[in-house]
C-alpha cells in the first residue's frame, strides 16, 4: 500500500512492537491482552507522525501540480525543492511536534499554536524541531479556530491539522489515511489471529475513524457477529464522543476542566469522523484521571512507557469490562483478543 510504503522510507522506521500482556488477560477475564506500543514511532514518542507525514506529502504533491502523493521521502524533498512554504497547526503537543519534524525533515518552516496550560517540556520539545511555538490561553478548540485563521491571506501558509470542520475535510482524511499504517502493523504482527475488541483513546476521533475505517463492518448497529468490536476511550472531563451520541448529533462540550490526558482534551468531534462513529461505533466509555493513571502504572510495570492518554485505553477496557451489561453488548468471551492503542510514550 502506498501509505505504507512512505512511511517505510522515512527514517527510523520499524513496525511499533505489539506486546502480549497474559497478566493483564488474566485481570480482565479474556484469552489475551496485546498493546500496540506508540511510544517510539519514527523517532517520536506518538503515533501522530503516521498521519501527519502522510497528509503533508500529500497537500505538498498537491500544491507543485502531481496527480499522486510522493511514493518517499527522497521524492517528496525533490519535489518541495526550496520552496517558501510554511506548515501551521495547532496542538497539545504531539501532533504539533511531528508536523514540525515533517518541515524539519524537508527544510519548510513550521508555526505551531498551543492551548493556554502547555506545559515548559511540550514547548520545547516542538521548538527543539525548529518550529515557531505561538503560546495562547485558549482552550484547544479555540486554538484550532487561531491556527486556521492565522493562514487567511497567507498563501505561503499550508494549515495541516487533525480535526475536520465543513471546508476543511481533505487534509484531515489524509491524516487519517496516514493512521492507517498502525492496524495493517497490527494484522500483520497478529498473523492468523483476530482481535474481537480494540480499545482506542479518543481526542477528536480521528484515530477512532482510522480504526473504523480499517474496520468498516464493527459496531452495535452492524455487527453482531462482525469482530472487531471498536470502544472509544475519553476523559470524563473531554467526552464529546460520548455526548454526541447521547445526543444523536454532533455537539462540543466544555473542556475547561483540566486533565492530564492531554493528547484527548477535545470538546468536538472531527466532522468527518462523525458518520463512523455514529453508524459503526460498538461503544464509548468516559475515565477520569485516577483511572487512567492507575492503568499507566500497570502498564509501567509490564514494561509498557504509556502516557496518561496512552493508559486510557487500559482505563477504559477495565471500566467497561468490569460493567456486566457493557461486557455482553461488546460481545467480550474468556477467549476474546483485546488490543489496546498505546498512543503516546511516558511524558
Amino acid at each position: 500500500m502506498r501509505v505504507g510504503a512512505f512511511h517505510a522510507s522515512m527514517p527510523g522506521y520499524y513496525a511499533t512492537r505489539l506486546v502480549e500482556l497474559p497478566e493483564l488477560a488474566a485481570e480482565l477475564g479474556v484469552g489475551a491482552v496485546l498493546v500496540k506500543d506508540e511510544s517510539d514511532r519514527l523517532g517520536l514518542p506518538a503515533f501522530k507522525i503516521l498521519g501527519a507525514s502522510w497528509a503533508v506529502n500529500c497537500a505538498l504533491s498537491k500544491r507543485g501540480g502531481f496527480d499522486t502523493p510522493a511514493t518517499g521521502l527522497p521524492e517528496l524533498r525533490e519535489r518541495v525543492g526550496n520552496a517558501a512554504i510554511t506548515l501551521v497547526t495547532a496542538t497539545d503537543g504531539n501532533h504539533g511536534r511531528a508536523v514540525a519534524r515533517m518541515a524539519q525533515l524537508l527544510g519548510l518552516a513550521a508555526r505551531v499554536y498551543v492551548p493556554a496550560g502547555t506545559t515548559a517540556k511540550t514547548l520545547e520539545a516542538i521548538a527543539d524541531e525548529g518550529a515557531q511555538v505561538v503560546q495562547t490561553e485558549l482552550r484547544y478548540d479555540d486554538v484550532v479556530r487561531a491556527a486556521a485563521s492565522s493562514t487567511t491571506n497567507r498563501p505561503a501558509d499550508i494549515l495541516i491539522q487533525d480535526t475536520a470542520w465543513r471546508g476543511y475535510e481533505e487534509i484531515p482524511q489524509w491524516i487519517v489515511d496516514g493512521y492507517g499504517t498502525m492496524f495493517d502493523e497490527i494484522d500483520a504482527q497478529l498473523g492468523a489471529r483476530a482481535p474481537d475488541l480494540i480499545a482506542v483513546p479518543t481526542g477528536v476521533g480521528s484515530l477512532l475513524q482510522a480504526a473504523l475505517q480499517h474496520h468498516p463492518s464493527t459496531g452495535s448497529g452492524r455487527r453482531p457477529s462482525t469482530k472487531p468490536a471498536v470502544l472509544a476511550v475519553e476523559p470524563v472531563t473531554a467526552a464529546c464522543v460520548t455526548a454526541s451520541l447521547a445526543a444523536g448529533k454532533p455537539i462540543s462540550v466544555d473542556t475547561s476542566r483540566p486533565t492530564s490526558m492531554a493528547g484527548l482534551n477535545c470538546g468536538t468531534v472531527s466532522t468527518i469522523a462523525w458518520p463512523a462513529i455514529r453508524d459503526t461505533l460498538a461503544a464509548a466509555v468516559v475515565v477520569t484521571d485516577d483511572q487512567a493513571h492507575t492503568a499507566m502504572r500497570r502498564l509501567h510495570e509490564l514494561g509498557v512507557p504509556a502516557g496518561p492518554s496512552a493508559a486510557a485505553s487500559l482505563a477504559g477496557v477495565r471500566a467497561a469490562l468490569g460493567d456486566t451489561s457493557q461486557r455482553k453488548a461488546l460481545a467480550t468471551r474468556t477467549d476474546s483478543i483485546v488490543v489496546l492503542i498505546s498512543t503516546e510514550g511516558a511524558v
